[in-house]
């Protein structure tokens, strides 16, 4: 699609569309964190709600391609922060349950155990072995189902011995325990999708510590599952999102257009009121700026550092906060990059989306 098809597109919807006043759009794009609890977090879909200020509030998808972005603020091999603007916070909640429960990855689920004279229980041994992230890109291998016998396109398999934890083949066989239990009929290694992308286990993993004469002999099986069935098939430790809090005085704010996607002070805050502003605020997010000619005044330092504990707020009824957009973090176990499993849930949401059309037409 080019640029001007979706400019072309909202000139074809014909519908007259007026600005709201400076309150009502406050109340429609912002959610206010008040000295007491927040306020205005309801989101406001139906289409007509301003009909009688001749205001369309209707989706469209002009308007959704022109203000959508998405602004990647930090990344790393495992983690990643990003800002998404134009969404609901209900489409950035979509993406963190799915990131959580739904995106398939590789664990251990059956552990074959030959000998274990270790202090770790059996049941326990298992338990932390199928905790181990394993680094191989899920989307190479199929489910494997209970009618299914396990093989190298659906089952990678591992062997202990002692400290030592290796992925092997039908052919690299323990000498306590011949029988593997797959039907490999060659080994991963050999398999041209594995050239470039090795399997890994997660390294400096402790899984147990061997006294002399204790010995760990057992062989792992790990399959392709999600989240919603078992914690070790979900992707991330942890994925969460919060709004981007804006700092102003609200009076102010109004008159600014609402064109903001910081943190402002949209008013001078000067003198003492800038000193106490600067000391309320355990996260700094203030700081203090000289002036010329002697004075000083409040400015916004570090915007995301502001955790909305609302200590700057709870002694004056002047001061508003506001959230405008939402931050997205992802914490990656390690099995799979963040940015990976980020594409991978918009195409889960997207699969999600077309079946429901497809049902109700």
């Amino acid at each position: 699609m080019s640029d001007s098809e979706p400019e072309a597109m909202a000139e074809a919807d014909g519908v007259p569309s007026t600005k709201l006043p400076p309150h009502l759009e406050l109340r429609r794009t912002r959610v206010l964190c008040k000295v007491d609890a927040p306020d205005n977090t309801d989101t406001i879909q139906y289409s007509g709600a301003y009909a009688s200020l001749g205001h369309e509030n209707s989706l469209r998808f002009a308007d959704f391609c022109k203000d959508f972005r998405v602004d990647i603020t930090r990344i790393s091999d495992d983690d990643m922060e990003f800002d998404v603007v134009g969404v609901d916070p209900s489409i950035a909640n979509a993406f963190r349950r799915i990131l959580l429960a739904e995106l398939p990855i590789m664990a251990i689920e059956k552990v074959l155990i030959a000998n274990n004279t270790s202090v770790v229980q059996d049941e326990v041994l298992a338990h932390r072995l199928g905790l181990i992230p394993i680094k191989v890109d899920p989307r190479l291998f199929d489910y494997l189902s209970e009618n299914d016998t396990p093989n190298e396109k659906n089952t990678i398999v591992f062997k202990l011995h002692g400290s030592e934890f290796l992925k092997t083949s039908e052919s690299l066989t323990s000498t306590s325990k011949p029988e593997t239990y797959t039907s490999f009929t060659c080994s991963q290694d050999s398999m041209p999708e594995f050239a470039g992308n090795p399997i890994r286990v997660y390294p400096d993993i402790i899984i147990s510590k061997l006294g002399f004469g204790q010995e760990i002999e057992l062989e792992a099986h790990a399959v392709k599952g999600v989240g919603k069935t078992h914690a070790k098939w979900s992707p991330v430790a942890t994925c969460w999102y919060r709004m981007l809090p804006e700092a102003c005085l609200l009076p102010n704010l109004l008159s600014f257009g609402l064109a903001a996607f910081h943190v402002e002070l949209m008013e001078e805050i000067e003198g003492e009121k800038a000193d106490v502003l600067k000391q309320k605020c355990a996260a700094k997010v203030f700081e203090i700026e000289d002036l010329a000619d002697g004075k000083k005044r409040a400015t916004v330092a570090r915007p995301r550092a502001c955790t909305l504990c609302r200590e700057c707020i709870r002694d004056g009824e002047d001061w508003e906060k506001a959230y405008i957009l939402t931050l997205i973090t992802i914490e990656s176990t390690g099995a799979v990059p963040p940015e990976v499993l980020f594409t991978e849930a918009v195409k889960i949401l997207e699969d999600k989306c077309e079946r429901v059309i497809s049902d109700l037409s």
